[in-house]
């Protein structure tokens, strides 16, 4: 440590003996960085503070019913984009500074400059929203203006970008609208088509191919079984009809079962009887109006004969003997006959209709599994298509309730706290502090050299520098006497070196007087001018 701090003190001695070096670099740097600094034009610098309100008084009312985004992204994203280019080319407009850059080459000067002056930043707390926006340059009005616009830009920008926003979600959601609706009307016509092609076999209202099976052959059965019924009665029937006698009294013709043939003059007849037999019982059979009743209920009973046979004429051949005879019972007989093979021909019908289903159900139980798998894909693949058409439609809803929102008030509410407003004291440059600089700069630049060539062109000042430099052992030191004249010579040195460094310092407080007062400085100056 001993041997560290002797070698300093060696240094400090190369460099005092070499102090000529200081005098020289400080009077070559300092005068003229002291005159470059004094003359450097001031710079002006404006600023605004704006304060963004992000608690909007609809917020909690629309909650869950709108999509929110968050304005402090908002706003973060905002400030990042506020110095791209189209936004500086748009200050520059809005300030006529583009009409000062007469070349393409002054104009991205002009840009870049702009970029890296302009600056933008979060001066409240954590949870304020209070921004600075500063910019400095030579003329206070250029300052203010430059302010006043980027305020304006970052504004506009932060709330027409939601507008923006708003509008290209709806583009975007009636294009999507658009084709999911394309989508499922091509589902909707796939699924149509394909129930209409295997509508005997797919699930409907009365269930599924082996349910419908089941089913028609049930139906079948209740066919088979009253088609055999029907047959049982109709042989019965014919059996009977063969076995009545072919003539028969007329009164017979009064003969009336559940099987008796019905006319339209039944209900006549029948009321004229019941009125024969009132007027008999409080008249004689040759009261005029007895006679009328029976003559007319005569002429009914004729006309009722006259219908029957009307009916078996149609329905069977004139030759038939059963068909001509005039007894009610084997006319009944007949027309039973007539309504029963009528009745198993219906039902031999439905019978045969329901085998052909059976056996076509039947048939196609071999490709049952494929068209369920078939059915299941198109349900779901519609499904699919039908559930994000209406979370479409639904996001369509809540992205219009949304702009709606937006137009009626503005999510961010700009309030500014301070208008940029033109300086009129410089903010710049801090000529203090780079006339001390410089004058560090120069002195230390000084320094350098004199130990540079203390080092290039040494000189012993101590004992035990002498014996490393010999390798000779040093027992005692003799100084210089007064003769030798070297002391007085390094009095004038030294007395030299503080008079040059005590004009500097008079020129260096000089240069700071007037770079805090120039006025006064001037003003003597001035005068005597």
């Amino acid at each position: 440590m001993q041997e560290i701090i002797e070698q300093i003190v060696d240094y400090l001695k190369g460099i005092w003996l070499k102090r000529r070096f200081i005098i020289i670099s400080t009077w070559l740097i300092c005068p003229l960085a002291w005159v470059f600094i004094s003359q450097l034009d001031n710079v002006y610098e404006s600023e605004a503070r704006i304060y963004a309100d992000t608690q909007s008084i609809l917020g909690p009312l629309l909650k869950g019913l709108t999509v929110k985004t968050d304005p402090e992204v908002q706003i973060r994203l905002m400030i990042k984009t506020l110095l791209s280019r189209p936004n500086l080319e748009r200050i520059t407009r809005m300030t006529d500074l583009d009409v000062q850059a007469n070349t393409p080459e002054a104009y991205e000067s002009l840009i870049e400059d702009l970029k890296t002056d302009i600056i933008i930043r979060k001066t409240g707390g954590r949870n304020e929203n209070i921004f600075t926006i500063t910019y400095k340059n030579k003329n206070p009005e250029t300052a203010k203006n430059v302010v006043n616009s980027a305020l304006t830009v970052f504004i506009e920008n932060t709330l027409g970008e939601n507008r923006s926003d708003s509008t290209s979600a709806q583009k975007f959601l009636d294009t999507q609208i658009k084709e999911y609706e394309n989508r499922l009307l091509a589902a909707e016509s796939r699924l149509t088509s394909f129930k209409q092609k295997y509508s005997d076999v797919l699930p409907d209202q009365y269930g599924g191919y082996y349910q419908k099976l089941n089913i028609v052959k049930e139906q079948l059965k209740i066919i088979e079984l009253n088609l055999l019924e029907q047959e049982t009665q109709l042989k019965s029937a014919k059996a009977q009809l063969s076995t009545s006698p072919a003539d028969t009294t007329n009164s017979q013709n009064n003969i009336m079962n559940s099987n008796s043939i019905q006319t339209t003059y039944d209900d006549r007849i029948s009321e004229l009887e019941a009125s024969l037999d009132s007027l008999q019982l409080r008249y004689t059979e040759m009261h005029p109006d007895v006679k009328e009743v029976k003559r007319r209920l005569e002429h009914l009973t004729q006309q009722r004969s006259k219908e029957i046979e009307e009916y078996l004429s149609t329905t069977k051949d004139g030759s038939n003997k059963l068909a001509t005879s005039q007894n009610p019972v084997i006319q009944q007989l007949q027309i039973q006959v007539n309504q029963l093979e009528n009745q198993i021909a219906s039902t031999n019908v439905r019978a045969n209709d329901y085998r052909e289903q059976v056996k076509d159900l039947e048939s196609k139980i071999h490709i049952l599994p494929e068209i369920e798998a078939e059915l299941t894909s198109l349900n779901r693949g519609y499904e699919i298509t039908k559930d994000k058409y209406e979370e479409l439609l639904n996001r369509k809803e809540t992205a219009q309730l949304a702009q709606q929102a937006d137009e009626t008030t503005n999510p961010i509410q700009f309030r500014v706290i301070d208008p940029p407003r033109a300086p009129t004291e410089p903010a710049g440059p801090k000529r203090i502090l780079f006339l001390i600089g410089s004058t560090i700069f120069a002195f230390g630049v000084g320094v350098g050299l004199s130990l540079l060539f203390s080092q290039i062109n040494p000189v012993v000042t101590s004992s035990m520098q002498a014996s490393k430099a010999t390798g000779i052992p040093v027992f005692g030191i003799v100084s210089a006497s007064e003769n030798l004249g070297l002391q007085k010579w390094h009095r004038k040195k030294t007395l030299i070196f503080i008079l040059s460094n005590s004009v500097l310092l008079i020129m260096l407080a000089f240069f700071i007087l007037y770079a805090i007062a120039p006025n006064v400085i001037l003003a003597p100056i001035r005068g005597i001018l």
